[in-house]
């Protein structure tokens, strides 16, 4: 997205870009969501700048109203589809993949979410959070393609390992079938060099102030959030 004047509005160059995969994903409902251009750059502005929904540019619309569109769209899994059309119309680089994982440390408002009649730390497990040497946060889990862009994200709380992530991880990929005769190997060093490929993607995500803290109460919201900076990322040259 292009800031423009400032204020995070869509230059019509972008808007035409974002429109059709906005349309393609959103729910469709008697009548579409009221000025909707001016919400999804709100929804944009306020995860690149980690600022409170209150925020929010005048210029924007009601800061409540992109709120509520966010969270409504996150829990149907709204963002999530957006990034996998982005990912089906850019063409996802297969020949190598990486997996990796990132501590993101959370703002201490981030940890409100209901119990829901379980115990805070019933809570904090079902919301991905965690106490870990970088403090209480989230373990963020993402396979990336041989291009360095995103395919999949997991979420686990900040104390846990992305190990046991990995076999649900890799059981998203698509199947490739290895050669007739090919004997399993080890990873080559020249695998191991390609590792800033996947290194360079978390630079650019967290370049969105709402992915490098989290600011989310949920895991949906929080996840979502993630997947709108990184059909970002898959957009921009």
């Amino acid at each position: 997205m292009e800031e423009g004047d400032g204020t995070g509005t869509f230059t019509d160059e972008t808007w035409a870009i974002w429109e059709p995969l906005i349309e393609a994903v959103r729910p469709r409902g008697k009548t579409p969501p009221p000025d909707l251009r001016r919400t999804i750059a709100a929804i944009f502005w306020r995860h690149e700048n980690g600022a409170k929904w209150r925020s929010i540019p005048a210029k924007l619309g009601p800061w409540w109203r992109a709120a509520q569109l966010f969270i409504r769209w996150a829990k149907l899994g709204v963002w999530e589809r957006l990034l996998t059309l982005v990912q089906e119309q850019q063409g996802v680089a297969f020949g190598m993949t990486f997996l990796d994982g990132t501590n993101i440390r959370a703002h201490h408002k981030a940890a409100g979410a209901p119990k829901k009649g379980g115990s805070f730390e019933e809570r904090d497990h079902r919301e991905a959070l965690g106490r870990s040497r970088g403090g209480y946060g989230t373990k963020v889990c993402v396979i990336a393609d041989g291009h360095g862009k995103a395919f999949g994200f997991a979420l686990a709380p900040g104390q846990a390992h992305e190990l046991p992530r990995a076999p649900a991880m890799l059981d998203s990929l698509p199947a490739i079938p290895a050669k007739r005769g090919d004997d399993p190997v080890a990873c080559p060093k020249w695998a191991y060099r390609c590792q800033h490929l996947v290194e360079n993607l978390w630079a650019r995500l967290k370049e969105w102030r709402a992915v490098a803290t989290r600011y989310e109460k949920t895991a949906t919201s929080f996840l979502a959030v993630i997947h709108i900076a990184a059909a970002a990322d898959w957009i921009k040259p």
